[in-house]
């Protein structure tokens, strides 16, 4: 389900009193609804920061999920979170009711890491993630790596190549083990550092879009 705290009441009210053909309302078919309604499809870049690069062996300190054009959606691992053991649990529950509010979101190496390491935590919990076609997905690596003719595919190298301001919070080694450890001043860093990947994301998106095209390729 969608987080409703981000839907304004007018639009609940539509949503609740409309039937689908599958005889669900706007809100529990939510594409069903924009579909009949001539609705333009949302799209949101997204990206995430973790503790390793494997999910059975780490967890996700925090995600961002920015709206072209718009709002930003973000979440980071609290450090009671952290020292309580609960990790990355409730961060992933969120994850799950934020991202249904958009049609396709689009990361870079994401078809690689970000989705395979949220989905993998979110069977892990034994949460609702999103399932096959339900949203669909960009990869700009892909479309980098087929269309574009650069040295390295890294993402600080396409922005630096296109002009794209990118990282101006890097990361070392130091504040990786400190957000581990629940240290309160490295998880803002690192949401900092997040905030500033999916940004940079969101202009090459706009830079590279129109030079491929977007499959409807799912989640």
């Amino acid at each position: 389900m969608v987080n409703l705290a981000n839907v304004k009441k007018e639009e609940i009210i539509k949503r609740s009193n409309w039937r689908c053909v599958h005889g669900h309302t706007g809100l529990e078919h939510w594409n069903c609804y924009d579909t009949q309604n001539n609705i333009k499809k949302r799209i949101a870049i997204i990206d995430i920061e973790t503790s390793n690069l494997k999910a059975n062996w780490g967890f996700v300190f925090s995600y961002c999920i920015k709206e072209i054009g718009g709002k930003l959606i973000k979440r980071i691992l609290t450090p009671k979170e952290i020292k309580n053991g609960v990790y990355d649990k409730d961060l992933i529950r969120q994850f799950c009711e934020d991202i249904r509010q958009f049609d396709r979101i689009v990361g870079y190496y994401s078809a690689r890491f970000d989705i395979p390491f949220l989905r993998t935590r979110a069977l892990y919990y034994g949460l609702d993630f999103p399932i096959y076609q339900e949203i669909h997905h960009t990869d700009l690596y892909d479309i980098t790596k087929r269309k574009l003719n650069l040295h390295s595919k890294r993402l600080q190298v396409v922005a630096d190549f296109f002009g794209i301001k990118a990282k101006g919070h890097p990361m070392n080694p130091s504040v990786w083990f400190s957000a581990m450890a629940g240290n309160e001043k490295a998880l803002n860093w690192i949401m900092i550092h997040n905030i500033e990947d999916v940004n940079t994301t969101e202009e090459l998106w706009k830079k590279i879009n129109n030079y491929a095209r977007i499959t409807d390729t799912s989640i």
